[in-house]
């Protein structure tokens, strides 16, 4: 608030409880206890004394995260889709903003209660363009591709707009677009900037009400307007920031860098962006809606990110994963790692805002890899993922920022505890009230079902975007595409198949002796069987996976290849307009509700 508070302390206030020698400098650890309790939030305290004085952040925050009421038994289910791979009758060859509204409306209706989709972040710079949402160019700033153009009020008073968008060879793209069972992302952001740009010229061809919207947008998000900046120079010099001069690289832009049209238009899809997801999050708020938003690891390393919070990260290093008995070569995912004391020194300015980026608009927020709270593996360049190294974050300091932020949002927050993780970061999400994840694909057992009860304050579902889809699952048929893709060698898909089928034969097992499976033991059967299983548990969210219901067996992601598969590019084979029509879809979604909205019924769970 502004308010200072001032005390004097005398030595014997603040005894010292250790003391300790690193590098030839003693240090001594003393315990300062404020006459007064702070209230929540970001203070500074400094402290003076003869001849020196210092100052740190205090993060005065709740003990957890927040959490519904306790006497809140309810148990909510949603669906996940990413909005990419969601198309209708309307869209221009992959989802957007209207899909996704299209889609919490019918999720409404059904009784769902959670929409889930990967992350909407805006994408790298063209000349380093990467489609994974997981490698974001910024985890401050919404996607221009995924804009409704029909929403947007510039488009009825644009008779250009309009005349191109009527035309046969735009029309003609769009069909092509449509078509095609892969997101061809840079040919249909191109198409979609050719109208966007005739939008921007309308706006800014005469003064109106509008105009003068976009001028305090600009005054009141420094952010957006520096972001379009750094956009309209990466087109300038058509190369990635890391190669540009010495000034521009230190973030000393003027006028002369760039071209103020580009410039205009990435401040103008950026506020579009910006006020059609704030629709979007009304609109869910108002439907009780939970929108359940997914924040990514890292960043690309030619983003603006890198470029604007240089200081913050790690340069010449990636974080990844060492190796493995999955991936026996270790991982490099590719982005540099935030360096753990320079976000400290900078009262983690840059931590905080991209949380509030998704908190303002999340319900739920799913952090990546949460074991990045605690430790992150660190590559050196030039090196081999074996040669890494784990380095430490200070958990407290970030989980008591989780803490106060969701509070503050009213957002639960979820952590993707998957795989091998760290033995201390789940007692510490317990503690500190993050939900995890609990996926039965890795819940599997060989001989007795099921590696551990579905616990309460999770979110249960058959799988993730990193896994194959159930059916292909249960007919191992993602075995057969990882040795064909060279990850698996003939004796390691011979034996990953014959544990498959002793896990296949457990879950039968259990599926029957629990009342869930009949007979027959299809994968469609199977399929509902196991969602009735988790929508009968005492999970707090489960997630159902579109695509499993009409029976996919194509993944959105092979973890591990690049141009071996299309990852992140695969539409969803049936359109909004037939999956809302399908009874196979209806009917399960049907179940799932029935069963989440039954009290008393989760002691069938195990």
């Amino acid at each position: 608030s502004g308010e200072k508070r001032r005390w004097t302390c005398r030595a014997p206030d603040f005894p010292i409880l250790e003391t300790t020698e690193v590098e030839g400098v003693r240090y001594a650890v003393a315990l300062l206890s404020l006459p007064d309790g702070l209230p929540f939030g970001y203070h500074r305290l400094s402290i003076n004394l003869p001849g020196r004085s210092a100052e740190t952040l205090i993060i005065s925050a709740p003990h957890s995260a927040y959490t519904p009421e306790k006497n809140d038994d309810s148990r909510e289910w949603g669906i996940f889709i990413p909005l990419y791979a969601l198309h209708s009758d309307r869209s221009g060859g992959a989802g957007d903003f209207a899909d996704l509204e299209r889609l919490m409306d019918w999720t409404a209706r059904m009784g769902g209660k959670v929409v889930a989709t990967l992350p909407i972040l805006t994408t790298p710079p063209i000349p380093t363009y990467e489609p994974s949402p997981y490698l974001p160019g910024s985890r401050l700033l919404w996607n221009e591709f995924y804009l409704d153009l029909m929403r947007i009020p510039e488009f009825s008073r644009c008779p250009e707009a309009q005349e191109t968008i009527a035309s046969s060879s735009f029309t003609r793209e769009i069909r092509s677009l449509r078509a095609a069972p892969l997101v061809d992302y840079q040919r249909q952001m191109a198409l979609k900037r050719r109208v966007l740009e005739m939008l921007c010229r309308c706006l800014f061809a005469e003064h109106s009400a509008r105009r003068e919207s976009l001028s305090r947008f600009s005054r009141t998000n420094p952010l957006a307007d520096d972001y379009a900046c750094f956009m309209a120079t990466v087109e300038k010099q058509d190369s990635a920031w890391h190669r540009w001069p010495e000034h521009l690289r230190n973030r000393n832009l003027n006028q002369d860098d760039y071209d103020e049209q580009s410039r205009r238009y990435h401040l103008y899809v950026q506020w579009l962006a910006y006020q059609q997801v704030q629709e979007l999050s009304a609109g869910a708020r108002q439907k009780v809606m939970r929108w359940y938003l997914d924040l990514p690891l890292g960043v690309h390393p030619d983003g603006y990110d890198t470029w604007r919070e240089k200081d913050a990260f790690v340069q010449k290093v990636s974080a990844g994963a060492p190796p493995d008995a999955v991936f026996t070569a270790g991982q490099d995912w590719l982005f540099p790692p935030l360096h753990p004391e320079r976000i400290r020194e900078q009262g983690y300015r840059y931590v905080i805002a991209y949380l509030r980026h998704h908190l303002q608009h999340a319900s739920i927020l799913r952090i990546d890899h949460v074991m990045q709270l605690h430790r992150l593996f660190w590559i050196p360049h030039e090196m081999e993922p074996g040669q890494g190294v784990y380095v430490r974050y200070p958990s407290e300091e970030l989980y008591a920022i989780l803490a106060l932020e969701s509070h503050r949002h009213q957002a639960i927050i979820v952590g993707e505890d998957l795989g091998t993780v760290a033995p201390e970061v789940r007692p510490a999400m317990s503690h500190h009230g993050l939900h995890r994840m609990y996926v039965l694909h890795y819940e599997l057992a060989d001989e007795h079902g099921l590696r551990r009860r579905i616990p309460r304050h999770c979110v249960a579902s058959l799988n993730t975007h990193d896994m194959p889809p159930f059916t292909a699952f249960w007919r191992s048929l993602d075995i057969a595409q990882r040795e064909k893709l060279g990850l698996l060698d003939q004796s390691a898909a011979k034996r990953e198949s014959m544990q498959r089928q002793a896990t296949r034969k457990s879950l039968v097992s259990f599926l029957r002796r629990k009342g869930w499976l009949g007979k027959s033991a299809d994968s469609f059967s199977a399929l509902k069987a196991c969602l009735a299983f988790l929508s009968s548990s005492r999970a707090r969210f489960v997630l159902v996976n579109l695509e499993d219901l009409w029976q996919e067996t194509n993944p959105q992601n092979v973890p591990s290849t690049t141009e071996e598969y299309p990852n992140w590019r695969r539409k969803a084979r049936q359109s909004f307009e037939n999956f809302c029509q399908t009874p196979e879809v209806t009917d399960i979604l049907s179940l799932v509700d029935r069963l989440r909205k039954r009290r008393g019924n989760s002691k069938r769970e195990h």
